[in-house]
């Protein structure tokens, strides 16, 4: 028999029994429409993470600290009310201090380059300034370092109609830099503004079009921060992403100093960022900042986190939805499969005498196994199809949700190719099946 006749016998049978059709292949349709978006949603966490992540430098390390009352006897930077061990320490060797034992007054204390006694005197843990630059002095292998902090204010101005609550970070003038941040108009915060303690701010590209409506309106013009007034001094690009913890299309940034003064007073609790050389030596860093910081504030927890392990648990929690996803698919492939086998299996059953008739006229076992393989492979990819156009009628639902989704036409071809193969492979055994009939056995079947 020629393909075409055995073609034009599937096309008949598929067409006299539509509904069934459409029945059998609902579990390909879900199987197939879930593979669609299985790969959708993979891609768009994918560009997700890599977007949430791209303002981050590879090697950077954030270091806060939470406070814990209970935690610190009398206060102080060694955090029992005394001196910490500076033996074998910073001075004279440039080395880390090697720990343990009572700590060693000797006849005074190394001079820790700007380690003062009111630090040593603080009643809580705050990280500083000059932590950062015992960090940028000590620790060896760092290309960069910055400290920055946010907080929540009033701000009033542009064509806002009253006072509206902002964050507002408090940073460095290399801020920029590390957190590889651009601008659309204007210059950043200097170092000149940080030391005078200057009232001049840096808008987030968000913050700017809401407020004065325009990049172009918001630049040199005024607002007011906690009733204070502070110029314009630039505006960012859009990032749409977060770097070193802060969103920067929706952050009011000030110099360092002049939040401290004009708006939190001492009661922040600032990040240090510190940028690697290397990224492979990133753990080195770590364990070297850690050092230092134990030296400092003695039996305190510091929790050091690092660009690369945000991005990694990132990308595993997607990794993970997508097996899960995966998993779902294949046993939705695999119901939509046996679907597809117990309806081929009573289809053989009801024609049986049909595929007697077929044997008697000439077809070969060859030809009744082309007929019902090829009726599984139509009903699973008119399933896959359905399945595929569903995919697309529920992306907008999916991304109601604030879930990412990148359809594709890669995609959509392995949707279909997935649905083909498992009306294939479930197919098979029932074709097989009605090819090694033995036409007097079927005539005579009723």
């Amino acid at each position: 028999m020629r393909i075409s006749e055995i073609l034009r016998l599937v096309m008949l049978n598929l067409s006299q029994n539509k509904f069934k059709v459409i029945l059998t292949s609902v579990g390909i349709i879900v199987g197939s429409a879930t593979i669609m978006m299985v790969l959708a949603i993979g891609t768009g966490g994918k560009l997700e993470v890599a977007e949430q992540f791209k303002n981050l430098n590879a090697g950077a390390i954030d270091i806060s600290y939470e406070s814990n009352a209970t935690e610190f006897g009398s206060g102080g930077r060694d955090g029992g009310g005394g001196m910490p061990n500076m033996g074998g320490g910073f001075g004279g060797g440039g080395g880390f201090p090697s720990g343990g034992g009572m700590p060693d007054m000797g006849n005074g204390m190394p001079d820790m380059g700007g380690m003062n006694d009111d630090r040593m005197n603080q009643e809580k843990i705050v990280l500083s300034t000059e932590d950062m630059e015992d960090l940028a002095v000590f620790v060896p292998n760092i290309a960069d370092t910055t400290i920055s902090y946010t907080t929540t204010t009033e701000v009033e101005g542009g064509d806002l109609d009253s006072a509206s609550s902002y964050t507002i970070a408090g940073v460095k003038s290399n801020y920029m830099s590390i957190s590889n941040l651009e601008l659309a108009m204007g210059e950043f915060l200097s170092d000149e503004n940080d030391e005078n303690k200057e009232k001049y701010c840096v808008l987030g590209y968000s913050i700017a079009k809401e407020i004065f409506g325009s990049v172009y309106e918001a630049y040199e013009s005024v607002i007011y921060i906690d009733s204070r007034p502070y110029v314009v001094r630039g505006v960012l690009s859009e990032m749409g992403s977060v770097a070193s913890g802060i969103s920067p299309d929706t952050t009011i940034f000030i110099p360092y100093e002049t939040g401290i003064k004009y708006i939190t007073g001492e009661d922040v609790s600032p990040t240090i960022t510190v940028i690697a050389e290397d990224v492979d030596e990133v753990d080195i860093v770590k364990e070297n900042i850690e050092s230092v910081l134990a030296d400092s504030y003695a039996n305190a927890e510091f929790t050091i986190t690092d660009a690369g392990s945000k991005m990694e648990a990132a990308s595993k929690s997607n990794e993970t939805l997508q097996i899960l996803l995966v998993a779902m698919a294949v046993i939705v492939f695999c119901v939509g499969g046996i679907g597809i086998m117990n309806v081929l299996f009573v289809s053989v059953k009801e024609r049986t005498n049909e595929i007697g008739i077929l044997k008697a006229l000439g077809c070969s076992q060859k030809d009744i196994l082309m007929e019902f393989l090829m009726e599984a492979c139509f009903m699973s990819f008119i399933g896959a199809v359905l399945g595929v156009m569903l995919a697309l009628g529920i992306t907008p639902i999916v991304e109601s949700f604030s879930v990412r989704v990148e359809l594709s036409i890669s995609g959509g071809l392995l949707s279909l190719a997935f649905g083909v193969i498992t009306g294939t492979i479930f197919g098979f055994y029932p074709a097989y099946k009605a090819s090694t009939l033995i036409p007097v056995v079927a005539l005579n079947q009723e």
